[in-house]
């Protein structure tokens, strides 16, 4: 299937584009930005692709620039729509990556699909912003939305928590300033997340959303044991209130019920398998 994917050169898209590739699919990396209308139209029509994965976003939540949260995650994905949709032949399927940050401060654990979003920060509203928009695209476009939880792996930026733990393990570094020691969220693997990308593909319904989540969740300090354990190093770890956030997300999990049906005989690997990952990585250069 040729595949055009948006946000190929980020952390997901690098990953995603290897997966995809190995299962046979051919890549178009949608070069143009997604402010630039007239090329972003023009290399559309060009690659003429049989299936979209929308991956290009803002998505580091503390973020300097509140106002680009909107300007790329909503209306650039709205400018990548009305590409889309002028088509002759339009794609036969449309993937959306939003986001579990959507659902906000959640009590209800796991979450389901059905739970009422409630965003709590600027990431999170471009996200949903983004949904009801490109809702407005159904009657042209198969569109289906993910919505992701936390997940990790090489090539993530060290402004992402799992990362930084990472590298401060991988270089054997005497302390970590850090923030909620006692938030719980899942830590799935990249790999877990571009294989349930990749199912949905052909099998998810247009408009519906999907939970990308694996249960599990797990706190920082269960984190900083396991990578304590792998290592050898132990870590001096102090809070510094700078780092901990306005209307933190204090739990989050979802569940797979609604992806478990639709895309059976996912694996994920646990969490030592993909911090073990990392940490070879980080030890050998690569990203």
């Amino acid at each position: 299937m040729k595949l055009l994917v948006t946000g190929a050169s980020g952390f997901t898209g690098q990953h995603f584009v290897a997966r995809a590739r190995a299962c046979g699919h051919e890549i178009v990396s949608l070069r143009a930005k997604l402010d630039d209308r007239a090329a972003l139209a023009a290399e559309v029509a060009e690659a003429a692709p049989e299936a979209v994965v929308h991956l290009a976003a803002i998505s580091f939540v503390g973020h300097a620039d509140p106002v680009s949260f909107y300007d790329v995650n909503v209306i650039g994905t709205l400018n990548l729509l009305d590409a889309l949709a002028g088509l002759a032949q339009p794609p036969r399927s449309v993937l959306l990556a939003s986001s579990a940050n959507v659902y906000g401060n959640c009590l209800q654990s796991p979450i389901a699909e059905t739970q009422p979003p409630a965003p709590v920060n600027h990431y999170a509203t471009s996200k949903l912003a983004m949904e009801h928009m490109a809702r407005t695209y159904l009657d042209r476009l198969p569109i289906f939305f993910t919505r992701p939880f936390n997940y990790t792996g090489p090539g993530q930026a060290s402004s992402f928590l799992i990362p930084k733990l990472v590298d401060h393990f991988a270089r054997r570094a005497d302390r970590i300033e850090l923030g909620n020691l006692d938030v719980e969220r899942e830590f799935n693997d990249v790999r877990f997340v571009c294989d349930a990308y990749l199912q949905l593909l052909g099998h998810a319904q247009a408009g519906e959303m999907y939970n990308i989540c694996g249960g599990r969740p797990a706190t920082l300090r269960s984190v900083l044991a396991l990578l304590a354990d792998i290592t050898g190093h132990q870590l001096e770890v102090s809070v510094n209130p700078a780092f901990v956030r306005a209307n933190e997300i204090h739990r989050l999990s979802g569940s797979s019920a609604k992806l478990d049906a639709v895309a059976p005989g996912l694996s994920q690997p646990p969490l030592r398998e993909t911090l073990v990952w990392m940490l070879e990585h980080a030890a050998s250069g690569r990203v």
